[in-house]
């Protein structure tokens, strides 16, 4: 039996080259969407309703009682009760909460893949690395790895997460996708020096201006808050 195969895809901007309607679509927001998802879910929230618009969220917020939150360009956006910080929800403030967050590329990208017709999306970081190749390699379908990247731009944590998906489970697929295995190189090559390599990284200034290098250092600490995230009924839902 042929095995499924894998792509990576390194930018939202393309998507639109890829067959999603048949393959787990794994959504990839390392700084810092998918990994607070994780730390959220992880820490016992309700679901997560992920919005692409900072209005959007207030008002689903408002409509649900829901806790709102969110950021544009790395701050806590206006109107939102908080930021997108994987270390802002603990699990005596977030358990059995709903949580309603908006991005600057990681929700975006989820509603690209949702409109382009993906039926099975999950959401991958370092944080829940295990969780995301167990999923994938128990599916027997194509794979997406989707980078959020950054407004389009190729980014290093995004490319060097779906190189460790890579390496984890190559030998389960087909993979002729070079961008798979560049960023696989690439992972290879720093993955034991993964924090002093990410402060060589354009995200790292941008965001460290901000005071968020320990966010950084928690997004990149494998399977910290190791729980499978799937999208269904318009939330991120905790698998099993």
């Amino acid at each position: 039996m042929s095995r499924p195969s894998l792509f990576t895809v390194l930018s939202p901007s393309l998507l639109h080259l890829y067959d999603v309607k048949d393959a787990v679509v794994v959504v990839i927001d390392v700084f810092r969407a998918t990994s607070t998802i994780a730390a959220v879910l992880h820490n016992g929230a309700h679901k997560v309703i992920p919005v692409d618009t900072v209005s959007g969220a207030i008002e689903i917020g408002q409509e649900l009682g829901a806790i709102t939150a969110g950021e544009r360009d790395g701050r806590i956006a206006e109107g939102l009760d908080h930021g997108n910080s994987p270390l802002e929800y603990p699990a005596t403030f977030i358990a059995g909460k709903t949580l309603v967050l908006t991005t600057t590329n990681g929700t975006r990208l989820l509603h690209m893949a949702l409109r382009d017709g993906a039926t099975t999306v999950i959401t991958g970081s370092f944080a829940n690395l295990g969780s995301v190749c167990d999923f994938i390699t128990a599916s027997g379908k194509n794979v997406l790895l989707c980078c959020a990247a950054w407004k389009d731009r190729v980014n290093s944590e995004d490319s060097l997460f779906a190189g460790a998906v890579v390496s984890a489970v190559s030998s389960h697929f087909t993979i002729h996708c070079d961008a798979s295995l560049m960023a696989a190189m690439l992972y290879s090559s720093v993955k034991d020096n993964l924090w002093n390599f990410t402060q060589q990284t354009t995200h790292y200034h941008r965001l460290s201006r901000y005071g968020l290098q320990e966010d950084m250092r928690w997004c990149l600490t494998e399977n910290i808050a190791n729980t499978g995230v799937i999208y269904r009924d318009g939330a991120l839902w905790r698998m099993g």
